[in-house]
C-alpha cells in the first residue's frame, strides 16, 4: 500500500487535520503536469520527510483522551442503531414491504436478495463467466511472457529497439474477448479507435490537434447515447446483417466511456512528448522511472507512440470494462520497465476483493435500500428511518463500485500491470467535498487532472474551471439532466469549501483552542451537501431529494432527527480528524 499511498502525491497535507485543504482537488494539479509548462528542467520528485520529521508536523495523538472516550460512547450507540433503523425500514413488517418485494429474488438461507440494482446485478450474475475468462487470461498471459519477453536483464525493454511483445497477446486476446462481448459491434469500437489515431498522427505537435481529439471524443459520447450504440443498417441496408450478432451485451457503447478516456490519453500524452526536452526522448538514454509520477509525466520513446502498441493499450481486456483508468505514458512505462508486485500484495487485495463481496452479499439480504429507493416506499415511515435509507443508499453505491473496481484491478495487477486504486477511503469517511472527490474515483480524478485541470490553469482559475470539470464529468457518466444537476451541485457545494479554508486558515486561526471544533462545525455542512448531491445524482433525483429534505422539515420529529444527525456527524467528523493525524504520523499522504 504504502507505492500506491505515494502515487501522485502531488501535494503534501501541511494543514492541521487537513482542514486548510481548499486546494486539493485542483491544488495538487498544477505539479502534475509541470513539464508542460517547464520543458527543459529534469524531473524531480518531492522529498519525502523522514519518520521523525513528520511527526514534528503532527498533533499529540488524541485517542487516549477523555474527550475521544465520549466519542466512543456515542459510536457504539450510534453505528448499531444506524443497522437496527434501516433493517426496520425494510423488514416484511413494515407496511411498505408489498410495495417493493416484487423487485426482490430469493436468496441464501430462505432470506429474500435485493439485486434490483442494475450494474450491480449485471456483475454479480455474470461473475461466474468473468472468473472464468481470468482464469483463461492470465496462465496465457504468463506463459507467453516466458517464452517470447526477454529475460529481465539491465538492458531488457529498455531500449526502442527491444519491441513489446506482450502487446501482441493483449491485441490477440482483446479481439477475442471483446468479439464475444458484442459480437460485430467490435468494428464499431475499431473504426472510432482508429479515427481517434489518425487525429493524433495528423495533428501531431499541432496546436489544433488537442481541439480536434477533445472535440471528436466529445461528439462520440453525444452519438453514442442518441444512437444507443448505433445500428448497421444505419449506414447501409447492406449491412444490415451484421447486426445480428450483438455478442453477450449489445450495448457496447456503455463501457467505452472508459475508452474514450484512453483515446483522449493517447492523443495528448503524444501531443506533450513533442514539447518535452530532446535528451528525455533520445533512444539510447536510460529513462527507468523511479516513481509512480515519472511514470505518467515521463514520455514514452518516440517508436512506441504506433498504432500496435495504442490499440494493445485502449482494448487492454482487464481494465477495458469498467477501469481503473491508466495514462497511455504509464501502460507503456509498466511494459518496458516491469514493476515488481510482490505476491503477499496480490494476496491481500484477493482477501479484500472476497471479504467485500461478502460483505456486499450480507448487506442486501439484510436491507433491501435500493430497492426501496426504485419505488420510494417510504410512506409513514419515520424521520430517521429515511434518513438511514438515504445514507446506505450511497454506502451501497460505493461498495458496489469498490467490488467492480477492485475485481477487475486485480485481474490487471496479476498481470503485472499496476492500474491506481479507486476507492482509497470509505464514503463514510470523508468530511471535505474536494477530499471526497479524490478518494471515491481516484484513478479518473488523476486523469481529470491531468488532462482537463492543468490545461484549464489549475489553481489560477479554481473556481472558474471546476464547472468546466464537473459538467464534462457528468456528462461521461451519462446525458441526463439528473447527473447534469448532480455536476453542478457538486460545483457549487465546493465553492464554500475553499471560501471557508481561505478565511479560517491554519495560518490565521490555528492557535485558537477550538479551531479543530470549529473545523468540525464546517466539516459537517460538508457531509451534508455532499449526501445532498449524491442523493440527487445517484439515488432519488432532483425530486425524490425534495421530498426528503420537506420531510425533515414537516415536522417535530424531523427538527430533533436532524439536531441527532448533526451531534452524530459532528462527532464523526472529530474522528476522521484524529485517523488523518494518524495517517501522518506514520508517514501516509492520501490527500484526501
Amino acid at each position: 500500500m504504502q507505492q500506491e499511498h505515494e502515487h501522485h502525491r502531488l501535494l503534501e497535507i501541511n494543514s492541521h487535520h487537513n482542514h486548510d485543504d481548499t486546494s486539493s482537488f485542483v491544488g495538487q494539479a498544477d505539479n502534475d503536469n509541470s513539464h508542460h509548462h517547464h520543458h527543459h528542467q529534469p524531473i524531480t520528485t518531492t522529498p519525502k520527510y523522514t519518520k521523525r520529521q513528520q511527526d514534528r508536523t503532527t498533533q499529540p495523538s488524541l485517542w487516549n483522551t477523555k474527550e475521544f472516550y465520549v466519542y466512543y460512547l456515542v459510536f457504539m450507540f450510534c453505528i448499531p442503531y444506524m443497522f437496527k433503523t434501516a433493517h426496520e425500514a425494510s423488514s416484511v413488517d413494515n407496511p411498505n414491504y408489498e410495495k417493493y418485494q416484487h423487485l426482490l429474488s430469493d436468496g441464501f438461507f430462505g432470506y429474500k436478495l435485493d439485486n434490483s440494482d442494475g450494474q450491480w446485478a449485471g456483475f454479480r450474475n455474470n461473475l461466474p463467466k468473468l472468473l472464468i475468462v481470468v482464469s483463461i487470461y492470465l496462465p496465457l498471459s504468463h506463459l507467453f511472457s516466458s517464452f517470447f519477453v526477454p529475460a529481465k536483464t539491465t538492458n531488457s525493454l529498455k531500449s526502442p529497439q527491444q519491441p513489446l511483445v506482450r502487446t501482441y497477446f493483449f491485441l490477440a486476446f482483446s479481439a477475442i474477448y471483446l468479439y464475444f462481448m458484442y459480437g460485430n459491434s467490435i468494428l464499431k469500437i475499431m473504426l472510432i479507435v482508429s479515427t481517434n489515431y489518425a487525429i493524433a498522427k495528423l495533428g501531431r505537435n499541432a496546436r489544433w490537434m488537442p481541439v480536434a481529439t477533445w472535440a471528436f471524443n466529445i461528439a462520440i459520447l453525444f452519438l453514442n447515447e442518441g444512437y444507443k450504440g448505433y445500428n448497421f443498417s444505419d449506414f447501409h441496408e447492406a449491412l444490415t446483417w451484421l447486426d445480428d450478432n450483438t455478442g453477450m451485451d449489445r450495448r457496447w457503447d456503455v463501457h467505452f466511456n472508459f475508452t474514450m478516456l484512453r483515446l483522449v490519453s493517447f492523443n495528448l500524452d503524444y501531443y506533450w512528448s513533442f514539447n518535452s526536452d530532446h535528451e528525455l526522448i533520445m533512444e539510447d538514454r536510460d529513462r527507468t522511472p523511479t516513481n509512480d509520477k515519472e511514470r505518467v509525466t515521463q514520455p514514452a520513446f518516440a517508436g512506441d507512440y504506433c498504432f500496435t502498441y495504442y490499440v494493445a493499450f485502449a482494448l487492454y481486456a482487464p481494465l477495458y470494462v469498467a477501469g481503473p483508468i491508466m495514462t497511455f505514458n504509464d501502460f507503456i512505462s509498466q511494459l518496458r520497465y516491469p514493476k515488481t508486485i510482490p505476491a503477499k500484495t496480490l494476496l491481500m487485495w484477493v482477501a479484500r476483493l472476497i471479504f467485500s463481496l461478502l460483505t456486499m452479499e450480507f448487506v442486501n439480504h439484510y436491507m433491501y435500500m435500493v430497492a426501496i429507493s426504485k419505488t420510494q416506499a417510504w410512506d409513514d415511515d419515520t424521520i430517521l428511518q429515511i434518513a438511514m435509507i438515504a445514507l446506505f443508499n450511497l454506502v451501497l453505491i460505493w461498495l458496489k463500485l469498490l467490488i467492480i473496481w477492485r475485481f477487475f484491478r486485480l485481474w490487471a495487477l496479476l498481470d503485472g500491470i499496476e492500474a491506481p486504486e479507486n476507492m482509497i477511503r470509505c464514503v463514510t469517511n470523508n468530511y471535505s467535498a474536494l477530499g471526497f472527490w479524490r478518494s471515491w474515483h481516484k484513478s479518473f480524478n488523476l486523469w481529470i487532472i491531468r488532462y482537463i485541470y492543468v490545461p484549464l490553469g489549475g489553481t489560477r482559475y479554481a473556481m472558474y474551471n471546476i464547472w468546466v470539470v464537473f459538467t464534462f464529468v457528468a456528462v461521461w457518466h451519462d446525458i441526463n439532466l439528473k447527473l447534469l444537476a448532480w455536476g453542478w451541485l457538486i460545483s457549487l457545494f465546493i465553492l464554500p469549501e475553499i471560501v471557508a479554508g481561505r478565511i479560517f486558515s491554519k495560518q490565521k486561526w490555528g492557535s485558537w483552542p477550538y479551531y479543530r471544533h470549529l473545523c468540525a462545525v464546517g466539516a459537517v455542512g460538508n457531509i451534508l451537501l455532499m449526501i445532498t448531491a449524491n442523493l440527487v445524482g445517484f439515488c432519488t433525483g432532483l425530486e425524490g431529494t425534495k421530498m426528503l429534505i420537506a420531510e425533515m422539515f414537516s415536522s417535530t420529529q424531523g427538527y430533533i432527527t436532524l439536531l441527532g444527525c448533526l451531534g452524530a456527524l459532528f462527532v464523526c467528523a472529530q474522528i476522521q480528524f484524529e485517523v488523518r493525524e494518524s495517517e501522518k504520523r506514520r508517514g501516509l499522504f492520501l490527500n484526501c
